[in-house]
């Protein structure tokens, strides 16, 4: 099978080939204006797939067709809303030369567009898909699958990649472009105009068991998901879709160029678009993850219901994601599965299934959550992984109302000045081995108090579901200091990552942060605890490990049964 690549040597062709490097049998036409450019992505390639390269500039698509037969051709180039009042003589060639085409065409109305050629196409025995990326494809995927259980009224969400990702000059190229300009979408079941990063939203990436992502700030987007997905959901009344690119503080000067520029009527900043180029694919910090998020009003089983979808990608990995539809297109092909014959936007290309399949092997991670209300504390910010913890833990947090447990604990203090003082403001236990240990549950306001008595100390805290820029944390407060914390699930280990913190309402530095590995998980079928709090500057302030039950039923540990002191 021989498929050219438009635009193989860039940043979403040259993952392509990268994901297709293990296919024998498989030749990959690499096309670019730069011959020598095709020349060295090819003489770097390693892989079962064959790579040649090609100077081709797209008005001479024709020609190359003609000369090279290709079984498909990919269009990886763009921007695709730049094309002009005639943006589509590559599909026009294809269909005309019998080829199949995909593209990865981020533009709403470019996308939109592509049906006016499904007759012709469909004569010609041609399959056209336009928009084989993330958007639209892996959104109308999750949509679809959360259509089997709700009838989808409104959609909100968005993608935020990696810092590390990288980011190519044409994209760069097409955000800059729509920047202040018109994006259509539908908003209270009307079809409006907006201006692309004037409007922001925030949301928190947080598939449930995993390390969220920071809460971010996503801007509104000119994708194709705008306008061709509200016709496959027939009761969809509002769609809005971002992007959450950092660092912030340029993702902000892009908000206020587009503002001035729709306030004032300016032309488009494409001009700048090489300097926003440079500096963001240099201006490099943070953690090397991304993710994206879809979330879903709408009605199931007689009332009101809010859902979401959450995606992580570790490294590399995440950047692979956009070029990954067109990968299971061309290798279902090579199977014998064949697209049908018409041109049509990509939004029924695949299923979740179909992208399940392609994250195997790979660090990235999705699931659902259920956002409605209604659950218990841990429930609630675990989601759905909640319920793979360990039958203890479930059971102490699956509690509602007070309750009380018991059991022993082994405790160790730091031996510092800071570390003793720390330790008697907060009323944090003294040094001991097997000495009992209680704790009560009590509802307190939409929160719920902890009181632990471990020997002859008590100390207490107050626990809550995390709001606004904490969504999906749980936070706790310690007289005046609170934390925002994670919840992960490791195994069969709960584990407590802190993830902010603030002083009276104020926040604190990160790099001051208390710190010090925290889980709970289940040791000879009781409720085990293992906490360890370190600061920098104080060092060790305390670490205490021990085991609970429901007071009823509660067995305490035998004296002098082996403890690890952290």
């Amino acid at each position: 099978m021989r498929v050219l690549i438009l635009g193989g040597y860039g940043v979403f062709g040259g993952r392509l080939v990268r994901l297709l490097r293990d296919v024998s049998g498989l030749e990959l036409v690499i096309c670019g204006r730069s011959l020598a450019r095709a020349r060295a992505f090819c003489a770097a390639h390693r892989g079962a797939a064959r790579v040649e390269p090609l100077a081709l500039d797209r008005a001479d698509i024709a020609g190359a067709l003609a000369a090279r037969k290709p079984d498909l051709v990919v269009d990886a180039s763009g921007p695709f809303q730049d094309y002009g009042p005639e943006p589509y003589p590559v599909i026009e060639a294809c269909i005309a030369a019998g080829v199949d085409y995909l593209d990865f065409a981020d533009g709403a109305d470019f996308v939109f567009g592509v049906s006016r050629f499904d007759a012709a196409a469909k004569a010609a025995g041609v399959a056209v898909l336009s928009g084989v990326s993330s958007f639209p494809v892996l959104t109308a995927a999750v949509l679809r699958e959360m259509a089997a259980t709700m009838e989808i009224r409104a959609v909100e969400g968005g993608i935020a990649p990696s810092p590390y990702a990288g980011i190519g000059l044409n994209v760069m190229r097409a955000v800059v472009g729509y920047a202040g300009g018109p994006v259509r979408l539908l908003r209270g079941g009307r079809p409006v105009e907006a201006r692309g990063l004037t409007e922001s939203r925030r949301f928190t990436v947080a598939v449930p068991g995993r390390l969220p992502l920071r809460n971010l700030h996503f801007s509104l987007v000119d994708v194709p998901d705008l306008r061709v997905v509200p016709p496959e959901h027939p009761s969809m009344t509002d769609i809005w879709m971002g992007a959450g690119p950092v660092p912030e503080i340029l993702h902000r000067v892009l908000n206020l160029l587009a503002k001035a520029r729709a306030r004032f009527g300016l032309p488009a900043f494409t001009p700048f678009s090489p300097l926003f180029y440079w500096v963001l694919n240099r201006l490099r910090f943070g953690e090397h993850r991304g993710g994206m998020i879809v979330s879903v009003r709408g009605r199931a089983d007689g009332r009101d219901v809010v859902r979401s979808w959450h995606l992580l990608a570790e490294g590399d990995d995440g950047p692979l994601i956009p070029s990954m539809a067109i990968e299971a297109l061309i290798r279902k092909r090579l199977r014998g599965e064949r697209p049908a014959p018409g041109a049509r936007s990509a939004v029924r290309a695949l299923d979740l299934r179909d992208y399940e399949a392609l994250f195997a092997h790979r660090a990235i991670t999705f699931g659902f959550r259920d956002d409605t209300g209604g659950a218990t504390l841990y429930r609630e910010v675990l989601g759905p992984a909640f319920d793979g913890l360990p039958a203890p833990v479930r059971a102490l947090h699956d509690g509602a109302g007070s309750r009380r447990w018991t059991g022993s604990a082994s405790v160790q203090r730091g031996g510092g000045l800071l570390a003793r003082l720390v330790c008697g403001l907060v009323g944090f236990p003294e040094t001991g081995r097997d000495v009992p240990a209680t704790v009560a549950f009590a509802p307190e306001r939409g929160a719920e108090r902890w009181t632990r008595t471990i020997g002859r100390k008590t100390f207490a805290s107050v626990q809550a579901a995390g709001t606004g820029r904490d969504r999906y944390l749980l936070i706790e407060r310690f007289g005046l200091a609170t934390f925002a914390l994670a919840l992960v699930r490791d195994g069969n280990r709960l584990l407590f990552v802190p993830r902010r913190w603030s002083i009276l309402g104020i926040p604190m530095p990160r790099v001051l942060m208390p710190s010090g590995e925290s889980f709970e998980t289940e040791r000879d079928g009781l409720f085990a605890f293992d906490i360890t709090v370190r600061a920098p500057l104080v060092g060790p302030i305390v670490a205490y490990r021990g085991t609970l039950a429901p007071a009823e039923v509660a067995e305490p540990v035998p004296r002098g049964r082996s403890e690890r002191v952290s």
